[in-house]
């Protein structure tokens, strides 16, 4: 039996892209471990390390074998009829077909049956790899799969071959055990020597003698931390102790993070300052030029009263370790100055002109080729802001003259906040900084003395900006979020540029997801077909060119919704009881699914669920034309009491229904079980008098429509 020892890969090359870093090392590490499992060369219970810095690549991988076991394999050659000659000696075709299998003319052969006619086929042994094969294959196998971000083209030392990779490689490793497993990768011959830190390695250059000793090695001779995951580790240790050390907290970035771990070897996290009069600029300025920037970590106040606030320190990490750390912290200092003071000089600059004064040079900002300019797009979420506060107010009972009142403010500032949400994109700082459009708004419309209804509305438009992200914080800004994602919706809908697969490029999904979350945690009665409308009437004829629009949005929109209710821990038979309804008050979906699990937790039912379905199933198959039901057509006992039993729960559930109790509503027509039973039992639906059979058909449609008026409750049925 073949002996297993650990596998060590290692390729070492020059400074790999730091966003793309954490990926690479773990395809890098995976493909190869897949290949290998693939051919038999890894036992089980085997574990795989990756390891992945600024200059390497590497898998440590454990009980790998010097030699794959043998496989039996059985070989279809061909028909009988074809295979053997009268004489029952190999025909040509036969003979061909076993050399080209690599079998001897000699070889036994089996006869049995495949399928109808009886085949010949062949017994054999096939030998395992060996690691050496394994891994070469491996290794080209990962080469052609690696999700390589952008490819280089380098020569190698020959002076006439070309390779193309990430970035040039310089070493390559493939040790098993204490052995060199000969293999080659871009040009490079396999060995077992490598190199550490640039500056601070105790040696230059690193032999690995065992491929157990590769990251204790890199660690102790080499300066580095090899695994991408104990460094990041590291780092964070590093960045809340220095933090805890101030009384302060480092910022929550978990790609900032990541991007960090991958520009360092070995993290060395120091503490900087910068003078204070900065922090007069918005702290979301002075943070994301400080994280997109520099890579630094900004600090923040956790006392009470202050938490979240920006201080004026910070944390850089240095790739080295210097005694005196002096000279990299005065040196980041002075790096950090004139990015906050761009940042502070666009702030002073943008507060010298109204947001208002900069709305009329929106028109001359493209918004998109066949949609026109940002202020064209500006008045349609005006127009679709409005709809929707006529919306709410048609759907605000009762409906007095204090209600109409609010309705009149909350439109007002709808309008002046849609007017100006967009004039920020103007401004030297969201010039800059194109993340802060909306913030930079809030801030100005403040500095101008502006409602701060209207202002948080600004600044709040473009919530939720991803999943997760806060909603929008009052009516106005709730009123215009909701617009300007319907008005993104429907144009680009409009124009045919619906997303397919997994292109998105105009964010469309996430736009949808904002409209649901805001329908559904927001409560808002209102109706999304109506809101799609209102979307489409704000466009110019002639504009929307995609002919469905209406019905494609809607049905995206469903499907999201869909989508989303499972990711909250819906199943999917309750998310589609209640999506199969196409409820158009998205605010009430909660509610609903909420009454659907109750109801199914009740013994009643399966019960009812199933005759739901079998109700529902009877009147597709009905071809009479429907009719009032007629209490003195009812004959049989069984459907008289079904009709009195109905009648009696509608008129316990639908006045719940309408309250919007909607599990006592479903919970009133669990009463049914035992009547439905009973009428199923005893009662021939299509019995020979057409006048009866009608009646019946229309006793079951009453049936159904009071069941399904929360959710279809046929999809509970198994």
């Amino acid at each position: 039996m073949s002996t297993t020892q650990n596998l060590l890969v290692e390729l070492f090359v020059e400074e790999l892209p730091p966003k793309a870093l954490k990926k690479l090392g773990e395809s890098f590490a995976q493909l190869i471990e897949t290949a290998l499992r693939a051919q038999g060369l890894v036992a089980e219970g085997a574990v795989a390390t990756s390891f992945a810095s600024p200059r390497r690549l590497g898998l440590h991988l454990t009980q790998v074998l010097e030699q794959a076991p043998e496989k039996a394999l059985r070989i279809k050659l061909m028909p009988v009829a074809v295979g053997l000659a009268a004489d029952g000696q190999p025909s040509p075709a036969l003979l061909k077909k076993l050399a080209a299998s690599g079998l001897a003319a000699d070889t036994p052969l089996e006869r049995a049956l495949d399928g109808k006619a009886e085949a010949l086929f062949a017994n054999t042994v096939q030998p395992g790899a060996s690691l050496a094969q394994g891994l070469q294959q491996a290794l080209d196998e990962m080469l052609k799969a690696l999700p390589i971000p952008k490819v280089m083209s380098y020569q190698l030392a020959d002076g006439w071959s070309n390779v193309h990779f990430v970035r040039p490689a310089h070493s390559l490793i493939a040790l098993h055990g204490d052995t060199v497993v000969p293999v080659s990768l871009l040009g490079l011959q396999s060995g077992r020597h490598t190199q550490g830190h640039r500056f601070e390695a105790a040696e230059p250059r690193l032999e690995i003698e065992h491929a157990d000793h590769y990251a204790e090695a890199l660690r102790t001779r080499g300066a580095v931390i090899a695994s991408f995951v104990e460094r990041r580790a590291e780092l964070q240790r590093q960045l809340q102790a220095a933090g805890a050390k101030l009384g302060l907290k480092p910022i929550d970035d978990e790609a900032l993070l990541d991007e960090v771990t991958a520009l360092v070897e070995r993290p060395n996290v120091l503490h900087c300052q910068f003078e204070k009069e900065f922090l007069e600029v918005p702290q979301e300025c002075l943070i994301l030029t400080m994280k997109a920037n520099q890579k630094y970590f900004p600090l923040l106040d956790v006392s009470k009263g202050n938490e979240g606030k920006l201080t004026q320190h910070f944390l850089v990490v240095s790739n080295i370790a210097p005694a005196d750390a002096s000279a990299v912290i005065q040196g980041n200092e002075r790096v950090v100055r004139p990015r906050l003071a761009d940042a502070k000089f666009f702030y002073d600059q943008d507060r010298k002109k109204k947001l208002a004064d900069r709305v009329p040079g929106l028109a001359k900002v493209v918004y998109h080729g066949k949609l026109g300019s940002q202020g064209e797009r500006a008045e349609r979420v005006r127009a679709i802001a409005h709809a929707i506060v006529n919306q709410l107010r048609m759907a605000t009972v009762p409906y007095t003259v204090e209600a109409r009142d609010e309705f009149e403010v909350l439109d007002s500032k709808v309008q002046q906040a849609a007017q100006l949400a967009k004039a920020d994109l103007l401004t030297d700082m969201v010039g800059e900084f194109p993340e802060l459009q909306g913030i930079m708004g809030g801030y100005y419309a403040r500095h101008e003395g502006l409602r701060d209804g209207v202002a948080i509305a600004i600044e709040d438009h473009y919530k939720p900006r991803f999943a997760g992200d806060a909603l929008p914080r009052n009516h106005t800004g709730t009123v215009l979020a909701l617009a300007d994602k319907l008005e993104t919706l429907v144009g680009l809908f409009g124009i045919g540029q619906l997303p397919s697969g997994d292109k998105d490029p105009f964010a469309l999904r996430r736009h949808a997801l904002g409209v649901i979350r805001i329908l559904m945690e927001k409560n808002l009665p209102l109706s999304l077909p109506a809101l799609v409308q209102a979307g489409v009437a704000a466009f110019p004829d002639g504009m929307l060119t995609h002919a469905t629009v209406q019905d494609d949005l809607l049905h995206f929109a469903y499907e999201r919704l869909t989508g989303a209710l499972r990711d909250q821990g819906y199943s999917a038979q309750e998310v589609d009881a209640v999506i199969a309804l196409r409820p158009t008050q998205w605010g009430d979906i909660p509610k609903r699914l909420a009454a659907v699990r109750a109801f199914a937790a009740l013994p009643e039912a399966p019960a009812l669920a199933a005759a739901n379905k079998r109700v529902g199933n009877i009147l597709k198959k009905s071809e009479e034309a429907p009719v009032a039901l007629n209490a003195a057509l009812l004959q049989e006992a069984a459907e008289q009491q079904l009709a009195a039993a109905l009648q009696a729960a509608t008129a316990q559930a639908d006045p719940l229904f309408e309250q919007g109790d909607f599990t006592g509503s479903l919970r009133a027509l669990a009463a049914l079980k035992a009547p439905v039973d009973a009428f199923f039992d005893a009662v021939m639906v299509n019995a020979e008098d057409l006048a009866v059979r009608a009646n019946r058909l229309a006793l079951l449609r009453s049936l159904q429509q009071a069941m399904n008026r929360v959710a279809e409750l046929a999809r509970l049925a198994q």
